[in-house]
């Protein structure tokens, strides 16, 4: 039976839209856009089952409605960079509670990273796994499978059976692969299969020696009571001890990030280097600084320059060869397979590591200066970077007071965004959507991320002036360390429809 729902009373956002209206979903694709302000159903609902029977379906067919109450509906939004721990590490975060984070999140479909136990280095595994995942009825989820077998840092032939239909991506996030004649080779393959590389770029030589400046600062810090997630204990700072602690923290963590600093910067050149030698589309994550955003910036440029190239020989071949009569015959493309993107993070963007008490929020790659923290933000205007995910990376707090890098975050992603890029930086709203859901969808090559006939009916329900704070024991996720805890964010996620389906309302 056809299943149709008309959802009306609405301000309907994506990246081409913002206008009042409401949306016809059938059997979990969306069939009509109707624009205008449809407070009551009778008219678009009139509409709507014209249309239905423009589609030869049955007069009596049900049509479901659903009042918006005015609330923004947008298209579900993307992550292309999650860390649910499944398999093995189901104590920090398993599929169920990944997935209705990232479903309370409004995220319609997340790409999950292969750094589990044991690692994703097999389609089979990763199909598993995309199985389950759809079991559940919630967001939608894509496996990732490591470059190197095992994170071995060798072996790259399980990549020969990958199909980009269930793996879009490969990667070896959580660290980069030191040989860069290993990646070449996997590149290569994933080039030949159209397969995004994704990667943590950090020269692995460079990111050792932040570990001892890293491991004596939390040693301090497990001394004076203090976290490592970036949130404000109630300590005594006018003590002398604890102010002297303080200080030698933030010396240690100041030395171990300029370490960390230069590995992602030298590892993203490297990473887009190669990529191109390799043909393939090479996608930087969680990009931090502002000398990898200009490495970025200098490959696209240039990749436009020669596309541009390309294309004024091609023009010029044929306008000669209509001239002189004789065939004309296009030649090859210069680029071949390479491309470049990139992502941020909404913590990057949010949060300046050089002050307090941001410095001491252990995460991989840190929290930056507020010079990078603007470069970010402009490369998001300028087009530079092309997507925000969340590197949600739920810890037991255990762990977390141990040093294990990362913050939880899907469940916070959307509201941050909003009150810094929207809120603060006077980003549109349609901006902020084509960076959460259409330019992620693109590049998975997914019929998702706008509101267009044909396209995946994967909606989120959002308000965007609704104020609210953030406590972490209200999370779906296990991982409750986030630096946000205890802060005032705008805009809150209200109700997702995956495949048609209302499966979560606030």
């Amino acid at each position: 039976m056809t299943k149709a729902i008309l959802i009306y009373n609405a301000r309907l956002l994506d990246e081409a839209m913002d206008t009042p209206g409401a949306v016809l979903l059938i059997d979990a694709k969306i069939r009509s856009v109707f624009q205008g302000y449809f407070t009551t159903s009778e008219t678009v609902e009139n509409m709507a089952k014209a249309v239905m029977k423009e589609d030869g379906l049955a007069e009596d067919s049900k049509l479901d409605l659903y009042n918006a109450n005015g609330l923004t509906l947008t298209p579900a939004f993307i992550d292309m960079h999650v860390h649910l721990r499944y398999p093995g590490q189901t104590q920090k975060e398993d599929l169920n509670s990944g997935l209705h984070a990232a479903a309370a999140g409004g995220f319609g479909t997340v790409v999950a990273m292969p750094n589990t136990t044991p690692v994703v280095s097999s389609i089979e595994t990763a199909m598993k796994i995309e199985r389950e995942a759809a079991a559940i009825g919630l967001t939608h989820l894509f496996q990732t499978v490591s470059i190197t077998k095992d994170f071995g840092g060798v072996e790259t032939s399980h990549l020969d059976e990958l199909d980009k239909k269930y793996v879009p991506v490969i990667t070896e996030d959580g660290r980069d692969v030191l040989a860069s004649s290993v990646m070449l080779d996997g590149m290569t393959k994933a080039g030949r299969k159209g397969i995004i590389v994704a990667c943590h770029s950090e020269d692995t030589t460079l990111g050792k020696e932040a570990v001892p400046y890293r491991q004596e600062a939390l040693e301090i810090m497990k001394n004076v009571g203090l976290s490592a997630w970036g949130t404000s204990e109630d300590i005594d700072e006018d003590d002398e001890e604890i102010s002297e602690a303080i200080q030698k923290i933030d010396q240690l963590f100041s030395r171990a990030n300029e370490y960390l600093a230069l590995a992602e910067d030298l590892a993203t050149v490297r990473n887009i280097m190669l990529a191109k030698e390799a043909g393939c589309h090479v996608h930087i994550c969680h990009v931090s600084t502002a000398k990898s955003v200009n490495a970025v910036c200098e490959a696209k440029n240039e990749l436009y320059d020669d596309e541009a190239d390309y294309y004024a020989n091609e023009a010029d071949a044929a306008y000669q060869a209509f001239e002189e009569k004789t065939p004309f015959v296009p030649g090859p493309r210069v680029t071949g397979g390479f491309g470049v993107s990139c992502e941020v993070t909404p913590h990057h963007l949010a949060l300046c590591g050089s002050d307090e008490p941001y410095i001491r929020a252990l995460v991989n790659p840190p929290l930056r200066s507020e010079e990078d923290r603007v470069a970010l933000i402009e490369a998001l205007r300028d087009g530079t970077v092309d997507v925000i995910s969340t590197d949600h990376a739920p810890h037991t707090l255990e762990d977390k007071a141990a040093g294990s890098p990362g913050f939880t975050g899907e469940e916070t992603a959307y509201a941050v965004c909003n009150t810094v890029l929207v809120k603060d930086c006077q980003f549109s709203p349609k901006k902020l959507s084509q960076l959460m859901s259409a330019n992620p969808g693109r590049l998975l090559g997914l019929q998702k991320g706008l509101l267009k006939s044909g396209y995946d009916a994967d909606l989120t329900l959002v308000d965007p002036d609704e104020e609210w704070i953030v406590d972490s024991s209200f999370f779906y996720s296990k991982g409750k360390a986030t630096p946000f805890e205890g802060q005032k964010l705008t805009g809150r996620v209200r109700g997702l429809f995956i495949d048609g389906r209302l499966v979560l309302e606030k």
